[in-house]
Parts: structure tokens; sequence; C-alpha cells
């Protein structure tokens, strides 16, 4: 099965002469090779996932056995888009109109009216949206190494955790790392902002631009304005090469959490448990959690999983929890990550440190 996600891609596919069969065009402006596509009829069994087509196209299409999914025109997201989201695509309207209308916003309600009449059309282009999501990231990423940094929504910018936070995202992408995190505000914003940030000097600058709104409540739209001045001016600093260095992977499950910025790309889910299991899944070179609560828990144990499945051969990834206090005492999940690891190899690659230079440390020497 080819999937033709670009109109030249599909320019080449038409002007090959092969059969088109078996094609998935993904959300492409057909209007482009009209002309083209009405000449053929070798079409049984092509697929077309949204885009822009003529009336006179969709018949011929679907007069040869062609499938045409169709969209919504007045959903907020495109449930066929073949690439990762970009924060001011996200944030579009924000300076003029608020955060609440915002496509961001707009999806989260859209969402939730769904749920509560049960629409049917909508929930199904929310899964095929995701994955659609899913597909972006994997050829966003590539074969680079990927590593999860977890952690909860309330750390605030003019805090020392929220500084370490940055500094050992930066210390990872500048190790070669992606730095992948759940793509909220507080710990991974400021693990998604250290990795983008292509110095220490600029590391530094932005948090003292940052600190001033220290964190998303109570208004959104002041703390996202200004991390998108400080996003543009990162992306303005030269470098030698343009790297992926930083993903976010939010979800519209978590409506009050709004994404944070600082990401080349973001992969934005309606599926929570999707979300995070393409997160974890995608964690390669190791994953390190910072301090949090509810949310992080659950990804602690998601990812201990597959680590005390494994089979004994299998080279596993380092886990890293920062804070002996914090995960021994005040959410005191470290003693049964103990106990499950006691005769299983996940407890050679488990750790409990206290602070993220160690953190960093056990996944960079992991990979030597």
């Amino acid at each position: 099965m080819n999937e033709i996600e670009t109109l030249r891609d599909l320019g080449d596919a038409l002007a090959s002469g092969a059969p088109l069969r078996g094609l998935r065009l993904q959300d492409l402006d057909l209007t482009r090779h009209e002309d083209r596509l009405l000449a053929r009829t070798d079409l049984e069994g092509l697929v077309v996932l949204g885009g822009r087509l003529s009336t006179e196209l969709d018949q011929h299409l679907r007069l040869h056995g062609a499938l045409v999914f169709p969209t919504d025109p007045h959903a907020p997201v495109n449930a066929y888009r073949a690439s990762l989201y970009q924060p001011h695509e996200l944030y579009a309207g924000l300076a003029r109109y608020g955060y609440d209308n915002t496509p961001d916003a707009r999806a989260y309600t859209w969402s939730r009216e769904a749920d509560l009449h049960h629409d049917v059309f909508v929930t199904l282009l929310r899964a095929i949206h995701d994955d659609s999501i899913s597909d972006a990231l994997t050829e966003f990423v590539g074969g680079v190494p990927v590593v999860g940094v977890m952690g909860g929504h309330a750390l605030t910018r003019d805090s020392d955790a929220y500084a370490g936070a940055s500094r050992l995202g930066h210390r990872l992408a500048s190790a070669g790392l992606v730095v992948a995190t759940g793509g909220g505000p507080g710990a991974m914003e400021a693990a998604n902002l250290g990795a983008l940030c292509p110095t220490e000097e600029a590391v530094t600058e932005a948090l003292g631009r940052l600190a001033g709104i220290p964190s998303f409540r109570p208004s959104i739209a002041e703390w996202a304005r200004v991390a998108l001045d400080v996003h543009d001016d990162i992306l303005r600093i030269p470098v030698q090469d343009n790297r992926v260095r930083s993903i976010g992977i939010p979800t519209w499950f978590y409506g009050h959490e709004p994404p944070n910025v600082f990401c080349n790309g973001i992969a934005k889910y309606f599926s929570n448990a999707i979300r995070e299991d393409g997160l974890l899944a995608r964690s390669t070179a190791g994953l390190i959690v910072l301090h949090g609560a509810a949310g992080t828990v659950q990804e602690i144990f998601q990812s201990i999983t597959p680590l005390y499945y494994a089979d004994a051969e299998r080279v596993l990834p380092p886990l890293v929890l920062v804070g002996r206090e914090h995960w021994s005492r005040e959410v005191p999940v470290w003693h049964a990550i103990e106990a499950l690891g006691r005769e299983r190899g996940m407890g050679e690659v488990v750790h409990l440190v206290d602070t993220v230079e160690e953190a960093a440390e056990l996944v960079l020497s992991s990979r030597s």
C-alpha cells in the first residue's frame, strides 16, 4: 500500500503510468491534477482521505471503485493531516481573539460536545486523526533515538526545578537525542524548552523572559503569548543543522492543560491512551521521570510493564526517577518498582537519583 502525501508524489505516480489501484491519497488538493485523474479509470481500491476535490471528480472516483472518505468542514482540525502540528498553528488567533477561539481550544470543545451527544461521525474522525498523527510522528522522528522526559504540569517557570528540567533537556538534545515529553506545561515545557535551545546562553535568556509569567493559570493567553515570542527568537539563532531536537506529545483529553510551544513538532491526540502508549514506546533511549502526580505515576507503571516482561536477552533502556524524597515518601512508588524488579532484568535499568545531572549521565552512559 503506497501513501501519497504530497502533490509532487501524486504527479509522479500519475506520470509513471502505473495503476492507481491501492494508492492512499492523504489530505491533497486534487483539483491540481483533476484533468489527469478524470482521464483514469484504474481507480478500484484507490482511497482518498480528505483533501479537496470537485463534485465531478468525487463522482468519477466513486463510479470507478475508489473510496472517498469525507471530512467535516466545521471541524477545527483536519482528521487526515499528514504532518505534526506547529505551535503557531494550534494558537492561531491568540493575540486577536483570545485562547478560547484558537484551534487548540476549539478542538477540545468539539471533542467534548461529540462525547456529550454521542456523535459517531466525530468519534470516527477523531480516531482517523489520531492514526494520522501517529503516522506523521513516526515519519518525523525517523530512526533518531528518543529520550522521554515525564513530569507534572504544576512546575512554575520561576522555580529552580523548572530551570533544572530545562538544563536536562538541553544536555540530552545536545548529545544527539530527541527529547519527547507529554507536551504540556510545567516540567514538560521546561524539558522541551531546553532541548529546543541550541546553546546554554539561549536557555538562560529564555528562562529569564518566561519567569515573568510563571504559570498558565489564571491566563493561558498570557502564558502562551510570551512563550511564542521566545520560541520564535530561539528559532532565529543560527545553527549548523536543522535536526529535530524537541517533540511534544500532548492530548485534548486534558482540556485544562494547554500545549507548550517549545517543540519542532507537536503530536496532539484526542485519545490519551494512544498518546501515552506512543510516547513511551518511542522513548527508545530511556525515560527520565521528574516530580509529578497521578498522570506521571500512571506513565511510570505503564513504562514498567514492558520492562518487567522483557526477554532476558533484550537490552533494556534505562528508567530514571529523579527525587528520592518525592518518589520514596511523598508519592511512594519506588518501593513497588524495587519489589517488581528484584528478580527481573529490569532491576538493573531502573534507578532513583536526586539530581537531573545524575539522570542525564545514566541515560547518556547507557548509550556508550
